[in-house]
């Protein structure tokens, strides 16, 4: 097989599709051993970005050959989704020929999940200013439903009960909150993320410029992001904007609730652990 060219990505443009049409590219196995389809474009987010994979199905146009997608993984742009064939006996690969037209269905239960949490992140990095605590730089997320590694990650045998609360979505900042402070400002993120939550606002997510997006994002966007790039964007409303390539809620209401169960400092990083209401 030669080269296979980048996954056009339709949810960077349209977070709220979950379904949508496309070619298939090829049908290939993972050196893990799982298979995996790979098309010309998809609007299956693919684990990354401290957010967790889309799941659902990609069935053959005008066939019952459905082929469950239970996990969504992109290396050098290119998006694999693996899976299981449904409805298909032996010689099912045929069914996956190259060029065929296939429909594309992502969960939405999950998606809709998966975006609360990561935009409750995001808006946590905004109180963290709005309540006093803006020497505090944000680092990275962890944008997973409590307790999923429990379900995919660790090994079998592993006594966990004890580890529970590390499984908790958190989002970790460099910089340190002092120990006498760290229970007043827990409440106050919380009540802060909530009353933001209670007046609303439209989610921004574009595409721009560099030059826009450093307008954007406060005149501060990270190094790794080429000057001759046009960045995604993301903001909370009014508040100012990040990169971030996930999915989100289309307005700050639809997290519905944050609760922020701890700050944990540590060698000079702070990690703040918090989930989303049902």
């Amino acid at each position: 097989m030669g080269t296979i060219s980048p996954t056009q990505l339709d949810y960077y443009e349209d977070m709220w599709k979950l379904e949508s049409d496309a070619t298939l590219v090829a049908l290939v196995k993972g050196e893990d051993g799982r298979t995996a389809l790979v098309l010309d474009r998809t609007v299956f987010h693919p684990q990354g970005g401290g957010q967790p994979a889309d799941t659902g199905f990609v069935a053959v146009a005008g066939s019952e050959v459905k082929f469950v997608v239970q996990d969504v993984r992109s290396k050098d742009g290119v998006v694999y989704h693996y899976g299981m064939v449904e409805n298909c006996g032996e010689g099912w690969e045929a069914e996956f020929e190259k060029g065929k037209a296939v429909v594309l269905q992502v969960e939405e239960s999950r998606r809709k999940l998966n975006s609360r949490i990561h935009s409750a992140g995001h808006l946590l990095d905004v109180c963290v200013k709005n309540v006093g605590l803006g020497d505090l730089k944000p680092e990275k997320g962890y944008h997973f439903p409590q307790g999923y590694d429990l379900l995919h990650c660790l090994p079998p045998r592993l006594e966990v009960v004890v580890m529970f609360p590390i499984f908790l979505p958190y989002v970790e900042y460099r910089g340190i909150v002092p120990q006498k402070d760290v229970q007043s400002k827990q409440k106050e993120l919380e009540l802060e993320a909530n009353a933001l939550i209670s007046r609303g606002g439209k989610v921004f997510v574009a595409l721009v410029p560099y030059e826009e997006a450093c307008k954007l994002c406060g005149e501060c966007l990270p190094d790794y992001i080429p000057k001759d790039s046009t960045p995604r964007i993301v903001k909370m409303g009014t508040n100012l904007g990040c990169p971030c390539g996930g999915t989100h809620v289309s307005d700050v209401s639809e997290i519905i609730s944050v609760t922020v169960s701890q700050i944990r400092t540590k060698k000079g990083f702070t990690k703040v652990f918090y989930n989303v209401g049902p």
